[in-house]
């Protein structure tokens, strides 16, 4: 079965062509970084405005790269929820045109679920159940995939995601939006045990807080400033890194083996870290549980992700008619 999936949740517009879930014929992304950098983050009317731009021509390259027409296609997938909500749907009307005119069956997918799926196509023996941490801009949740479309969490941020603790430190930092790849390249040059950040606790032993955290890095910059003291960049860079990374993965792990799980999988755009990727192997081989990490391609917001998450959401049954909507917030 060949998908064509559309992916407008944010700032990236993207059109993949997947077959069976598993197989990337065609995978377009049209970013809107630099246009953003000028503003230090995404401004959610630039990207709406953008999509609507973009889209056709981004469809048009997707079907053209995997040698398509859409009469050869099977069905149309878009991410409806969650995201901004001006970007959401100006993929999910455009999707809606194209199953109308087409006559194709219409899938709608939940983005988070489309990160997880990410590792269906880099992993063929991937198959649930299993544990999954999915960290990104707006999410970072441990959930339980008892199959390929029911999903628990047990562990999420009571505040800020992952993501988001990662650009705004970066901006006090002085790095350009987004903030994680720079964060990442200066800690390799820094001592991650220089600077003690903070580490929130939470009831449930499952769930994150990065709010503080954050917050402790915009005022040592701050007061640093001020003071005229210099700071050691690439260390704070380090330690911020090393901190977030620790606390992701000591997490998963224990929520891993306090369910008795020996598989896992790490997904979303987070997950592109090397810190957080190179201490979650470490600690998931020293506890015998064999994880799942997807390529750093297929970590940042794809339609791919989609496609493939669409084709067990068919296989489940789970289609829209005309009546589909977009949605801003929608929990798994």
């Amino acid at each position: 079965m060949r998908i064509l999936a559309i992916e407008t949740s944010c700032d990236e517009t993207a059109v993949a062509v997947v077959e069976d879930g598993r197989k990337i014929i065609s995978n377009i992304v049209a970013t809107q970084i630099e246009e953003h950098k000028l503003y230090g983050g995404v401004v959610p009317e630039i990207a709406s405005r953008r999509h609507c731009e973009s889209i056709v021509a981004v469809v048009n390259e997707a079907l053209e790269a995997a040698e398509m027409k859409l009469c050869e296609v099977d069905a149309i997938a878009v991410t409806y929820a969650p995201g901004l909500i001006g970007a959401l749907l100006v993929g999910v009307n455009y999707a809606k045109g194209l199953a109308l005119a087409s006559g194709k069956t219409l899938i709608p997918v939940h983005h988070i679920k489309g990160h997880i799926a990410a590792n269906y196509i880099a992993h063929e023996d991937l198959a649930p159940p299993y544990l999954c941490l999915a960290a990104s801009g707006g999410h970072s949740h441990i959930m339980r995939v008892s199959d390929y479309t029911t999903f628990e969490t047990i562990g999420r941020t009571l505040d800020d995601a992952a993501g988001e603790a990662f650009d705004k430190a970066a901006r006090a930092m002085g790095f350009s939006y987004p903030g994680g790849v720079h964060i990442d390249k200066a800690a390799k040059n820094g001592d991650p045990k220089k600077y003690r950040l903070p580490r929130p606790k939470t009831q449930n032993p499952y769930d994150f807080s990065f709010s503080g955290l954050k917050t402790n890095v915009i005022n040592l910059v701050h007061n640093a400033n001020q003071k005229g003291e210099e700071i050691d960049i690439d260390s704070l860079a380090a330690s911020f890194q090393y901190t977030v990374a620790d606390i992701l993965s000591s997490r998963f792990v224990q929520a891993a083996e306090d369910f008795g799980y020996k598989t896992a999988a790490l997904a979303g755009g987070v997950a592109a870290n090397s810190a957080l990727r190179g201490m979650l192997t470490e600690r998931c081989e020293k506890k015998g549980i064999k994880l799942y990490i997807p390529p750093v391609s297929l970590c940042g917001d794809n339609a791919a992700m989609i496609g493939s998450q669409a084709f067990f959401e068919y296989q489940a049954g789970n289609v829209a008619d005309g009546s589909l909507n977009a949605v801003a917030t929608m929990p798994l």
